[in-house]
């Protein structure tokens, strides 16, 4: 651990949501999900299900947590949420039954107390995806997700919701108010089938239920986004211009995104899509910008030629009382062995590593708390966030390397299997 701080209680048992507060969040929720004309779509929803059951979220804004409300209504939930959560309210939302974790760790406290508020037998929500979606497309789903499942021996129900990215996307900052919104909600898995399916069913059975798209559910219900500054961010998710190739150059004004190294401009449209003020559009749907970024990538990560090399400015989390600054800049380098981050603390010097192994994706945030681009990783102990002080550094190019170099690494894993099988 690095310095004298306490630590976030990870080993306190869950809470049972208190009665007397459950109202409270109804009455915080209802109106704004009302404003936003939140429709729930039940894809025949048992109406009997009253809980316990294992209720599973996609991740795009923080409208979520007002939605998944609806959805639970009127039963009473325990939530898993990650300390950045808890800053300055520790207290009520362990008393509305948060459960606390890290993302992206191997925390064994927190299985263990999903499982024991099992037996409050109410309602456990998750959001698997640990982090607003970057594009609004789903993200990989930990292969230990099915194990969890068929440890909580209790019906699945999923909730995608729509409509929330093209409301706040991350990369903006900023909310649109964008209505109506809606939310598709399964029963997907029950008890029995649980009990009976192998993991890598359920596995699969998650998957296929965490596919969606913001920006094309946009395009088909016709919601129009007339926000005269829409686009201003999208530098920090599409930081490549597919004209030269150019990386870290990208600039967003408006409804304008532009390439500062060959000048070629497109313009993002009410619907989310984007026009090439002059020759091609390469890529009109936002997602498959995002996506041949990965590609290229995954390209760098088979070559072995991947590699980021930046001074960081550091903050960390230790608990929920708030931040810690670092006095001196750090040290981060990320490639085909993970993440190492240096640096000093109180005089003494300080590494820590991530290994490929250890990080399905990294979580990172869009200029946070106005203090700037970065990406943060945790450890048991602490949250480390990270700022990035080269200008060729993109945070969203350390999530798609995250996410490839473990995709990679699982390939190669089971590759290994077959031929010792």
């Amino acid at each position: 651990m690095i310095g004298d701080f306490a630590r976030f209680d990870m080993v306190a048992p869950p809470r049972r949501q208190w009665a007397v507060l459950t109202p409270v969040i109804w009455a915080a929720t209802y109106p704004r999900a009302l404003w936003r004309r939140s429709k729930v779509n039940w894809n025949g929803m048992p109406k009997n299900l009253k809980g316990p059951y294992f209720l599973l979220c996609n991740h795009n804004a923080f409208l979520d947590f007002t939605v998944t409300t609806k959805v639970t209504f009127p039963h009473r939930a325990n939530y898993v949420i990650a300390v950045d959560g808890f800053i300055g309210m520790e207290g009520l939302l362990r008393r509305v039954g948060g459960i606390g974790t890290r993302k992206f760790t191997h925390n064994r406290h927190m299985v263990k107390n999903i499982l024991a508020a099992r037996d409050f037998g109410d309602v456990m929500v998750m959001y698997p995806e640990a982090r607003y979606a970057l594009c609004g497309t789903a993200s990989d789903l930990p292969s230990s997700l099915g194990s969890m499942v068929k440890s909580m021996d209790m019906p699945v129900v999923t909730a995608i919701m729509h409509g929330h990215h093209v409301s706040a996307p991350a990369w903006h900052g900023k909310v649109h108010g964008v209505r109506p919104i809606e939310a598709d909600v399964k029963l997907l898995l029950t008890t029995d089938e649980v009990r009976e399916l192998p993991v890598d069913e359920i596995n699969a059975r998650l998957s296929d239920a965490f596919t969606y798209d913001d920006f094309a559910w946009q395009k088909a219900r016709g919601v129009r986004v007339k926000d005269g500054k829409r686009a201003e961010g999208l530098h920090r998710l599409l930081y490549q211009c597919p004209a030269c190739n150019t990386e870290y150059r990208m600039t967003s004004s408006g409804t304008t995104l532009t390439c500062g190294a060959c000048g070629k401009a497109w313009q993002m449209s009410e619907l989310g899509e984007l026009a090439a003020e002059s020759g091609d559009t390469e890529f009109p749907h936002i997602p498959d910008w995002y996506e041949w970024q990965r590609a290229n990538v995954a390209r760098e990560v088979a070559d072995g030629t991947y590699s980021v090399d930046t001074p960081v400015r550091i903050e960390s989390l230790p608990n929920a009382k708030g931040f810690v600054v670092f006095p001196e800049n750090g040290h981060l380098t990320h490639g085909m062995d993970g993440f190492k981050l240096t640096g000093k603390w109180d005089g003494e010097e300080f590494t820590v590593d991530w290994p490929v192994k250890a990080l399905i994706a990294a979580h990172t945030e869009y200029n946070y708390k106005g203090r700037g681009d970065c990406v943060d990783l945790n450890t048991l102990d602490d949250t480390f966030y990270l700022f990035p002080l080269s200008e060729d550094v993109n945070v969203t190019k350390l999530a798609l390397a995250t996410e490839e170099l473990y995709r990679r690494y699982q390939r190669e894993k089971k590759a290994a299997l077959a031929v010792a099988s």
